[in-house]
């Protein structure tokens, strides 16, 4: 029975660091695009496409949306309120991620702009329905769901602040 009650402990455990090692991912991809976005540091974005250089970060992959929501896309795609808008949430979600804080508020935020990115390309090209975006957007929410900010994070700290405590939904 001990046997059973520690090798549960240790799964649980183990379980919890496989959710930080994928919340700390899931942050770097976001902070990543938002860095090359900004400086192209020439992998997505060359140097002088890089939003300090005047380049647009919305402008390419809205401007060539396809699907039943592409002109909505097209019509917003380069505009000030897009990019700031796009690089704001890529910035603080993945702070907030790499932190483990504000997991409720990242998982929301990342989920809606990774459904929104999965609505410019429909369908997507590699199958009828699914892709990489939906993907991300049910992994942000179940790391929220399971606390995988106090782990390897600052969850714990984050939410033991007087305005956090009084305010649950910025945890």
């Amino acid at each position: 029975m001990a046997s059973t009650a520690h090798a549960s402990t240790r799964s649980a455990t183990a379980a919890r660091y496989v959710l930080a090692g994928i919340r700390l991912a899931l942050g770097w991809i976001f902070l990543w695009a938002f860095l090359d976005k900004l400086f192209g540091l020439g992998f997505a974005t060359p140097s002088a496409r890089a939003w300090i250089n005047g380049g647009s970060p919305t402008n390419g992959f809205l401007g060539s949306a396809k699907g039943p929501f592409s002109g909505f896309y097209q019509a917003i795609a380069g505009t000030a309120g897009a990019d700031v808008l796009f690089m704001g949430a890529l910035l603080a979600i993945g702070v907030a991620l790499l932190l483990g804080i504000g997991m409720r508020l990242a998982a929301v935020g990342g989920a809606l702009l990774t459904i929104m990115m999965w609505t410019a390309v429909l369908p997507p090209a590699s199958n009828p329905f699914m892709d990489d975006h939906l993907v991300y957007a049910a992994v942000l929410i179940l790391l929220a769901l399971l606390g995988a900010g106090n782990t390897l994070g600052l969850g714990r700290i984050w939410a033991a602040l007087p305005l956090v405590r009084r305010a649950p939904w910025l945890r």
